[in-house]
Order: structure tokens, then C-alpha cells, then sequence
């Protein structure tokens, strides 16, 4: 839905109403029933908009979320509520996926560097720990921002891109940081996808994957898992996968998952035999949504799994 309060702001201010739209830019009838009823207007009539006030996009329309979950977290993000849904899923999810992947911090360190951008520990910690402990907050926010839009290889590489950057990773000339991976590597004891053959892999995935009329849960896992097996990144790619699943549910209305860090056994366990057997996974991933539904529950948000 959409909403145009900004163009019935310029009209009044113009001293027009919605239909002398029609006279002075041709806009038919059916397009100015369309304004009134919220639905989307074409981008040739937006331009005839835009030229017209002499405004941007942004100035004539807002989008109106219909799904509660990304509209309570892009509300909460955007004004800094704190002690929120959106406060506590920022911590559980970074710490979570980055001790998977690791990390030495503690959910408790993790909790005080997003609330108060500081690190109190008695002991030697990574630069790179609490380094990509900060980049694990800003990709939730791209992936909240961007939840709406289609899947993409720019989004994914941009994706890789805030987490690793301004690690020591990004030092070295053959990491590739934002982009795919120039060394072979192996997940898991598994071969993935060679350095010469991954943006064509990216591309079939990404191609089979939006096609579909309709996206499930089942299919979101079943893309997570071929990205893992692809392996496209030289490092940091659970993490990705995993921002990536965050995001395509937000986009679907479904609720995510949470690989807590005591289950990651079962997880990899999932990934290494999804192709023999995929219910494994696909268990572990609803056991995780069960884990996001507490959190649904307990800040009284309304969004059923499916």
C-alpha cells in the first residue's frame, strides 16, 4: 500500500485538487482512482509528478508495510527505541550466528557494544571479533531496509561487504571483500563451488529461486543450503546465509529463524546431509523460528509462522 499524503500536501499547497491532474499532465481518470485507493502508480506518471512540483520520489509517497514484523522493527530501528523487539534481536542474532562462526564475545559483551559502544572484559579480545560484532548490526539494518526488495547479487556482495569490511580481511589484496571468492575453499569436509564457476552458480540460484510464484520456509532453507554449498565468499558466508534467510522471510512475511549457538551441531549436521536428507535442516530452522516466536510473543507482536 501507499500512501500519498506528500502529493495531497502539493496539491493543497498548489491550490489543485486530484482531478485537474488530468488536464494539466493527461493522467487518466483510472490513475487518479488508483491515488486515492493507495495502489502503486506507474514510474512514467511518478516522472510527470516529480517534474511537475519539482520534487523527488520520496516527496509524493510513502510505503505502508502490511507485515506487523518489519514494520514494528523498521519503526523501532528508525527511532532508536530501546528495549525493544528490535534491541533484542540485534543481540541474539549477532551473537548468536557470530559465535557460531568463532567469535570470542560473550551474548553479554555483545549486548554492551550495541547498547553502549563500549567493551568492558578483563581479558584479550579480537580487534576483528568486536570489529565484526559492529558489522553484524549494520547488516540487520541493511537487511530491515532493503527487506522489501528483490534478492539480488548486489544485495548479497553488499551483504559480505559491511560484514567484513574494515577487518583485518580486508587487508589482504586476495580476500575480495564485497565481492566472490578468488581461492578455492571447503565447508565442512564438502567441495564448493571454484572461484571461476560462482557468479554463474549465484546466477542459476538466484534465477531458480525468484521464478517461483510463491516462496515457503521449506524454499528459503532449501537457497540457504545451496548457497552454502556454493560457498561463494572467501570467508563469512554462514553469516551471510543466514542475513540473507533473515531477510527473504521478513520480505515473505514469514517469521525468521535463529540458529542459537547450543544448536549449531544440528545446523551443520542439517547442511552437510540436506541432500540425503533435508528434513534435518528444515527442523532446525523451524526450531529456530520457534525460538523467534518467544520473542514475538513476549513484545505482543502478531505474525503467525506461515
Amino acid at each position: 500500500m501507499y500512501n500519498y499524503n506528500g502529493l495531497l500536501k502539493l496539491l493543497k499547497q498548489n491550490k489543485l485538487c486530484k482531478s485537474d491532474l488530468t488536464k494539466l499532465l493527461h493522467i487518466s481518470s483510472r490513475t487518479i482512482a488508483k491515488i486515492s485507493r493507495g495502489e502503486k502508480l506507474s514510474s512514467s506518471v511518478i516522472r510527470k509528478l516529480c517534474d511537475f512540483f519539482h520534487c523527488s520520489e520520496e516527496d509524493l509517497y510513502t510505503i505502508i508495510c502490511d507485515n506487523p514484523l518489519l514494520r514494528q522493527l523498521r519503526e523501532e530501528k528508525d527511532y532508536k527505541i530501546s528495549g525493544g523487539l528490535y534491541h533484542e534481536l540485534q543481540i541474539r542474532m549477532t551473537y548468536n550466528s557470530n559465535h557460531m562462526e568463532g567469535s570470542a564475545l560473550s551474548e553479554d559483551q555483545t549486548r554492551r557494544i550495541f547498547e553502549t559502544n563500549t567493551i568492558d572484559s578483563e581479558e584479550s579480545l579480537s580487534v576483528d571479533d568486536i570489529i565484526e560484532t559492529i558489522n553484524h548490526f549494520r547488516a540487520i539494518d541493511y537487511c530491515i531496509d532493503i527487506a522489501d526488495e528483490p534478492l539480488t547479487e548486489s544485495s548479497i556482495k553488499h551483504l559480505h561487504y559491511i560484514l567484513k569490511s574494515r577487518t583485518k580481511d580486508e587487508t589482504l589484496s586476495w580476500f575480495n571483500v564485497g565481492d566472490y571468492k578468488a581461492r578455492p575453499n571447503i565447508v565442512g569436509g564438502m567441495e564448493t563451488s571454484e572461484p571461476k564457476d560462482v557468479a554463474t552458480d549465484m546466477q542459476h540460484l538466484l534465477f531458480s529461486y525468484t521464478e517461483k510464484m510463491h516462496i515457503s520456509f521449506e524454499d528459503i532453507v532449501e537457497f540457504h543450503f545451496r548457497f552454502e554449498r556454493i560457498h561463494p565468499f572467501q570467508d563469512g558466508n554462514g553469516r551471510v546465509g543466514r542475513l540473507i534467510a533473515f531477510k527473504e522471510c521478513l520480505k515473505h512475511k514469514l517469521v525468521p529463524f535463529i540458529i542459537e549457538d547450543k544448536k549449531k551441531f544440528f545446523y551443520y549436521r542439517g547442511l552437510s546431509e540436506y541432500l540425503n536428507e533435508p528434513g534435518y535442516l528444515i527442523d532446525t530452522c523451524y526450531d529456530g523460528q520457534e525460538a523467534m516466536m518467544k520473542l514475538l510473543e513476549y513484545f505482543k507482536v502478531e505474525c503467525s509462522p506461515e
